[in-house]
């Protein structure tokens, strides 16, 4: 893609409120309630029914967002999160850390604790998951050592949402980034994959970001060229397909595969 968005410009461009504003308002009509409301039922059913186990789990490119980890903090006591930009970074450490001015994830976190049966209140899970995260660290997908110049213990899970795709020009480059985040995953451990499919770019305020065009069928042969055993997939048309200037995608996925032993 000729117009890809390279890192420097994530760093430099990428407005962590504006994105959060434009995408995680859940309730309120955004583009993103179509992605949440899917997203978030899939992590609630995959963490919930016992698919998915473990002790530690790093979160691959969290952005500045807390949707993806509010299921799996029920079943990880331990979870590493991390991304490339630092104002994400910081933007998650302001949530982490109760500072003032952080994101209201108030609506989200009601929405996933009647996904799973209302066995807790939304500010004890808010709670839970603040808990359980006992890193932020840096990360470039791009790298061999995706968290270099650190060198940490291999991991039972490893989930990303809507990181490969934003992070990779082209499908070389995908391939490249998901055998560096396999290293951090112990044999025999589960990668938890959520992302959109069909899609060339995003918006976040005003600035326009590239994203990789991925297919069902690359997604999976990808992941079996590095040995992973698909366990579980599920995709999700878009409803809402006005507000194409915003995002162009089609389908969202949730896939779980296992790494060889």
């Amino acid at each position: 893609m000729s117009d890809f968005t390279g890192l420097s410009v994530y760093q430099e461009q990428f407005d962590p409120k504006a994105y959060l504003e434009g995408y995680f308002r859940f309730g309120e009509g955004t583009l993103g309630d179509d992605f949440l409301k899917f997203s978030l039922k899939q992590f609630a059913e995959v963490f919930m029914s016992g698919k998915v186990k473990g002790k530690t789990l790093i979160d691959i490119g969290t952005g500045p967002t807390i949707h993806q980890l509010l299921s799996a903090c029920v079943v990880f006591d331990e979870i590493i999160v991390t991304d490339y930009t630092d104002r994400n970074r910081e933007e998650f450490e302001k949530w982490l850390n109760k500072e003032p001015g952080m994101f209201d994830w108030t609506s989200v976190l009601k929405y996933v604790c009647e996904l799973e049966g209302n066995r807790e209140k939304w500010q004890e899970k808010e709670e839970k998951l603040r808990r359980a995260v006992k890193q932020v660290l840096k990360c470039d997908v791009l790298k061999v050592n995706p968290v270099e110049p650190l060198n940490i213990p291999q991991v039972d899970c490893l989930l990303s949402s809507l990181c490969f795709e934003v992070a990779c020009k082209d499908e070389n480059a995908y391939h490249c980034a998901l055998k560096n985040v396999s290293t951090l995953l112990k044999p025999g451990g589960q990668l938890v994959l959520c992302g959109v499919l069909d899609t060339n770019y995003y918006m976040v305020g005003n600035v326009k970001f590239s994203s990789l065009c991925l297919k069902e069928d690359f997604l999976k042969a990808a992941l079996h060229g590095e040995g992973y055993v698909i366990e579980y997939m599920k995709l999700g048309e878009r409803e809402e397909k006005k507000m194409q200037d915003i995002s162009d995608y089609s389908t969202a996925y949730m896939i779980i595969a296992r790494k060889p032993e």
